[in-house]
């Protein structure tokens, strides 16, 4: 059995992501725990995180609290209207982000509903603290939308560089009730025509045997722009892709590659790193 975190920013609660929690269920019980974070400056949590500085966090006004209680119950009922095995964990008063990190070194998968995230940043990118999230948890990361189609095939980004080999291990080693029924690509994209994919044999052994009906797709584009337009056409995806590390992690969300598909709002996006 997967245990799933769900994580909500305080007042809001993300029915994208719980939704796709539920799916996920439907396909193969899971243990889904809900944390409840404060209300407080993510930014500044993010900073304590990194060894930055210190921060106090704020007492919860008195009706943020009743609403993340109202969240918490609204959690609860949805889990047992839905048969589904859950636990509750809330950080009101404690460090809320090295508590998440923590937790999630207990997880197989961490579900961040995306668009609320975003709300609470106050912007509608991704940003320096959505990198810092993504860097801090020690394990893989899911960012859904609000709304969504369940994913009827998979994308599997491709670059050849070892990021993406182990994101794609790491979703296959996840989620094989996906990999063994739905359609998947495999897709390099690159701008250069004559250029074909890296260590081709290699990568053609070790993801047939993990997708059974795989396809593999050499893009040619002329700017990175081109491939996230194209993922972003496929309305009942879910991309997989690499993250690398802190530095080149914050490189990838200064592209259009995905910076434009997880603003999109309209397909999960799988992000794992090392």
């Amino acid at each position: 059995m997967k245990k799933i975190i769900l994580a909500f920013d305080g007042i809001r609660f993300s029915e994208g992501a719980f939704e796709f929690a539920r799916k996920l269920n439907e396909l193969k019980p899971i243990l889904l725990t809900g944390i409840f974070l404060p209300q407080a400056e993510l930014a500044n949590l993010w900073s304590y995180a990194e060894g930055v500085g210190v921060t106090f966090l704020p007492q919860l006004e008195k009706d943020d609290s009743e609403q993340v209680q109202k969240n918490i119950e609204h959690f609860e009922k949805l889990c047992q209207d839905n048969g589904m095995k859950y636990r509750v964990h809330k950080a009101f008063f404690d460090l809320a982000l090295p508590q998440l990190k923590k937790e999630s070194g207990f997880a197989d998968v961490l579900i961040l509903g995306s668009e609320v995230f975003y709300k609470n940043m106050g912007t509608h990118s991704p940003n320096e603290y959505l990198r810092d999230a993504l860097h801090n948890v020690a394990c893989p990361v899911l960012l859904v939308p609000e709304k969504f189609n369940f994913p009827q095939n998979i994308i599997l980004a491709y670059d050849g560089s070892e990021e993406a080999v182990y994101a794609i291990k790491q979703f296959a080693y996840l989620f094989p009730e996906l990999t063994n029924t739905k359609q998947t690509q495999l897709v390099f994209a690159n701008t250069h025509a004559e250029e074909d994919f890296p260590d081709k044999i290699q990568i053609e052994e070790l993801a047939t045997g993990h997708f059974s009906n795989l396809t593999f797709l050499n893009l040619r584009i002329n700017n990175k722009k081109e491939f996230s337009d194209w993922v972003l056409n496929n309305k009942a995806a879910i991309l997989v892709s690499g993250a690398y590390g802190r530095s080149g992690l914050s490189q990838l969300f200064k592209t259009s590659f995905i910076q434009d598909i997880v603003a999109g709002h309209l397909l999960p996006v799988f992000i794992a790193h090392k």
